[in-house]
């Protein structure tokens, strides 16, 4: 198997647009999250989200592309892109087929279906624009980013709930591996701050009230939590064959060494009891690669805010990494950023890439009072110096779907 490094970083997140705000925000401890202005939600039970405030897709693209996309497309494209850029990668005719996107979203155009359904309904048929099914589906996330760099390698995109942008990050990690691809663009990103999302989830009862103080909402694993809070975004990672990295002398962030994926096989919504379904995805992560559970120093835990989610996260934890779970650093980023569904892995994907260059492991905020049964260290409140060696990250989805990235410095 070839060796995978990290040599571009991009994201979008509530936190602010760009690899710099965003890292600079989650390390001050700052809440991303705020009373939703995308459209009226004063009859709602929830009225707060993550929303992006500071976007400009003119960085990236044309004005007259904009009507082909839903948001987040456009987001996938601007975190692809400045990944891209950040990695400085030449793509020519030799290698164009050597270089691959892999973006995905959990829900996707989900803002798109509910304007343009408005509009049928109001106006009729002729009226929906031409773009509309471009601008919904899934996969012209990985499509736009390719047209618009010109990689004409492998290019999907994952669709599993809360573990997209980590199942995405993975498995072009393994096409690099196989020798398919020697460069992947990969992530995920999601823009579902939409009436009928925000319904949705409330009907659930996942979602957090704390209208009145909504950068308090989102607290992982603390006692007084009530809920996730919906955020949007895209975290995009250039991953890259280390022999290509080094033959073009580029920056190389850290290793992305192992993956794991299974399933909990148990409920739809539910996270399987004593979090064994996750505790297995964490193992195989560290056997894939090849690193024993006492040499992890960081996690990027899924921590949600929802009761069952953290406690599980929680217990899976302590039976992987036994007595060394209390020394490990278990940072929760959805604090900062909210809950981006399947944008979450791409960019806490990117935090963890940066924990491990930066020697810094960004805080889970909103830590006020400890929960007796969440009892690890979940650096609360401020963000800590601390040399990440190994680290992993991961994301735990909807119909008990699981992936986990390992993460290696690189020396």
């Amino acid at each position: 198997m070839r060796r995978v490094v990290i040599t571009g970083l991009g994201m979008v997140s509530p936190l602010g647009t760009g690899v710099e705000k965003s890292w600079e925000g989650a390390l001050k401890g700052r809440s991303g999250v705020r009373a939703i202005t995308r459209f009226d939600a004063g009859d709602y039970p929830v009225r707060i989200a993550g929303e992006v405030t500071d976007f400009d897709p003119l960085e990236v693209m044309e004005k007259k592309e904009l009507k082909k996309m839903d948001l987040f497309i456009q987001y996938a494209l601007y975190a692809g892109v400045k990944a891209f850029e950040d990695s400085g990668y030449e793509i020519t005719e030799e290698n164009a087929e050597r270089v691959g996107v892999y973006i995905g979203a959990g829900i996707g155009g989900l803002g798109a279906i509910e304007h343009w359904h408005n509009v049928l309904k109001a106006k009729g048929p002729e009226r929906v624009t031409p773009f509309f099914i471009p601008m919904v589906i899934i996969n012209l996330a990985s499509g736009q980013v390719s047209i618009k760099i010109g990689a004409k390698g492998p290019n999907s995109s994952s669709v599993t709930a809360c573990a997209t942008g980590t199942h995405s990050i993975g498995d072009a990690f393994r096409i690099i591996q196989r020798g398919e691809a020697d460069c992947m663009i990969a992530g995920g990103a999601e823009s579902t701050i939409t009436p009928l999302c925000i319904a949705g989830f409330n009907a659930m009862k996942a979602l957090s009230r704390r209208n009145d103080d909504p950068a308090g909402a989102s607290r992982p694993f603390e006692r007084d939590r009530d809920g996730f809070v919906v955020g949007e975004g895209a975290g995009v990672l250039f991953l890259e064959e280390l022999e290509s990295a080094r033959k073009r002398g580029a920056r190389i962030y850290a290793e992305l060494a192992g993956y794991g994926m299974n399933s909990d096989a148990y409920h739809i919504t539910a996270p399987s009891v004593d979090g064994v379904g996750a505790a297995r995805c964490m193992e195989l992560a560290l056997e894939d690669a090849g690193l024993n559970p006492e040499e992890i120093d960081h996690i990027n835990a899924h921590g949600t805010s929802t009761y069952y989610n953290d406690l599980y996260e929680t217990k899976a934890i302590k039976k992987v990494f036994g007595d060394h779970a209390a020394r490990i650093a278990v940072s929760a980023t959805k604090s900062m950023t909210g809950h981006l569904l399947g944008g979450a892995g791409g960019i806490e994907a990117v935090f963890t890439t940066l924990a491990i260059k930066d020697g810094v492991v960004p805080p889970t905020i909103n830590y006020d009072t400890p929960d007796p049964e969440c009892d690890l260290d979940y650096v609360p409140n401020e963000a800590r110096d601390l040399r990440v060696r190994n680290a992993l990250s991961s994301s735990f989805g909807f119909g008990g779907t699981n992936a986990v990235l390992a993460f290696r410095s690189f020396d």
